[in-house]
């Protein structure tokens, strides 16, 4: 089994108060189930193939007329029909974008083997991400209107009675939720969190981004010098998160530890990211140091990579600032599902969990010509296999939302017990559970 070189975290700033303290604090986060609404397909074992086959996802629009608009393509969903997930009831009450986050929901509990009985009760919470909710039908009725409605749907259906709560953290909502989501199992508010996030493709976003002139013709190509924008995409990811304890009660298999997570905020600019990255690159170092590592054990990064100048410069900055001249292996989703906003760091998530899983990194494809600005390890058109024992998640959102997260293999990282100066491993000792 791999040694991590444990890095220790940065002094808690909580006041501690006995032993009862540092049992509820130090709960190990597991993900024990995964489901998946996408363009490249529904559900997990659709959805890893086509990952690892670098299968694109996008395709003309076809929600809504966009013709006229300047642009056609997107990563819609194809193929997604509610009634194969949800009850005509909930169809009656349920926006697009509720139902895609129901029915991936629905995918994660069957995955994580959980029973109904077993959701129901106070120590189960909700917490999605996402944009715009379901804005294409603000002119119809209120009941099935609303970003706060995502994660109410999803715990009427499960019988969830804990937290609930929406996250609309521009397009780092995917890792805003699931980092709160593991904080509520950390201190010991949750047994179970169903958290992630969804998004639909809707005009009104769609042709924001074509006055912005962001978006590209037909293509996005992450990092490539003749890279023209990015394109829009909808779905949703899902995770089913479990405290250690919880999940060895009933006997089940953990797929990953969410390991530390990193917030922070450009304070620059609405749309564009700080040109020196400062923001991202504390958020990044600040999800190593908390995960108890160093960032010579990250072994891919899953890139935000939305195929702009800026935000491709300014990642790029991030990743050789972090890892100095250790080129780590790097790749965008979004080449493949376009840009699915709110949605796009839970879908990706997902995507971390495949590799750890496989040990295969997706490939960014569509990528022809390096760009000399853009010097990274970029996993070009095919999918490659590498050591998969810890992975980041990144995303750089509008208005300088940064959010990193950080998924390792079950058993490698440091016991939370160990998390502190005074308890630092000594060299050769190894951070099992």
């Amino acid at each position: 089994m791999r040694e991590l070189r444990f890095a220790p975290p940065a002094r808690c700033s909580h006041v501690q108060v006995g032993a009862k303290y540092e049992r509820l604090v130090l709960q190990r986060v597991y993900v024990t189930g995964v489901g998946v609404v996408s363009s490249i397909g529904l559900g997990r074992a659709a959805f890893f193939r086509a990952l690892e086959a670098g299968i694109s996802g996008i395709s003309p629009v076809a929600s809504f007329d966009a013709s006229q608009l300047g642009r056609q393509y997107a990563g819609e969903v194809q193929g997604f029909d509610a009634r194969d997930h949800l009850t005509h009831a909930e169809i009656r009450r349920m926006g697009r974008c509720s139902a895609m986050a129901l029915a991936a929901a629905r995918m994660a509990i069957a995955d994580a083997e959980l029973g109904a009985q077993e959701l129901v009760g106070p120590r189960t919470a909700v917490v999605l991400g996402t944009t715009m909710g379901e804005a294409q039908i603000l002119e119809e009725l209120i009941p099935r209107y609303g970003s706060t409605l995502l994660p109410i749907h999803v715990a009427r259906a499960i019988g969830a009675q804990g937290m609930v709560m929406t996250l609309p953290a521009a397009c780092a909502a995917g890792n805003y939720a699931i980092g709160f989501a593991a904080d509520l199992i950390r201190a010991g508010r949750a047994d179970i969190v169903v958290t992630g996030a969804a998004e639909l493709l809707q005009e009104l976003q769609f042709s924001g981004f074509v006055r912005l002139a962001a978006m590209a013709p037909e293509r996005c190509q992450p990092f490539d010098l003749n890279r023209q924008g990015l394109l829009l995409g909808e779905g949703a990811g899902l995770l089913v998160l479990e405290s250690e304890a919880h999940a060895a009660r009933r006997g089940a298999r953990p797929q990953a530890e969410v390991a530390g997570y990193g917030l922070s905020c450009d304070a620059y600019h609405i749309t564009r990211p700080h040109p020196d990255a400062t923001g991202s690159i504390a958020a990044m170092r600040a999800a190593i140091e908390r995960s108890g590592i160093a960032p010579g054990d990250i072994d891919f990064v899953n890139a935000h990579g939305t195929g702009t100048r800026h935000n491709d410069l300014a990642e790029a900055k991030v990743v050789r600032e972090v890892f100095g001249e250790r080129r780590v292996p790097i790749s965008s989703m979004k080449s493949m599902l376009g840009h699915c906003m709110g949605a796009a760091s839970a879908l990706e998530a997902v995507g971390c969990l495949f590799t750890l899983e496989t040990g295969v990194y997706p490939p960014t494809i569509g990528y022809e010509t390096p760009d000399p600005e853009c010097d990274l390890d970029v996993v070009a058109n095919v999918a490659r296999r590498g050591r998969s024992d810890v992975v980041v998640n990144n995303s750089l959102a509008f208005g300088g939302y940064n959010a990193v997260t950080i998924f390792a293999k079950p058993g490698l990282l440091p016991p939370p017990t160990r998390r502190s100066r005074s308890s630092r491993p000594r060299p050769g000792e190894r951070g099992h559970a």
